[in-house]
């Protein structure tokens, strides 16, 4: 994992969308669109539409949408950053 990674993820222990993600980690937009594309094929953070709705892997489209969704870490992903 990596510093980056472990940043990010210490954020999501709730749901939390992009922009807010964006400002709690400080990142540019694209250093943070890298790390939850990276994230979210490892399995370590899944995405949202809103609050409440989480989207099935497939019908994730972070190309396109990764401004509008949240995003929370999975427990494999909590696993990964309590053992950094």
């Amino acid at each position: 994992m990596t510093d980056l990674e472990f940043d990010v993820l210490d954020e999501l222990y709730f749901v939390i969308g992009f922009e807010s993600l964006l400002e709690a980690t400080e990142l540019e937009e694209h250093e943070l669109y890298n790390c939850l594309k990276g994230l979210v094929s490892k399995g370590w953070v899944k995405c949202f539409i809103g609050m409440d709705e989480e989207l099935p892997l497939s019908k994730v489209a972070l190309d396109t949408n990764y401004k509008n969704y949240s995003y929370l870490a999975t427990k494999k992903g909590l696993l990964a950053h309590n053992g950094h």
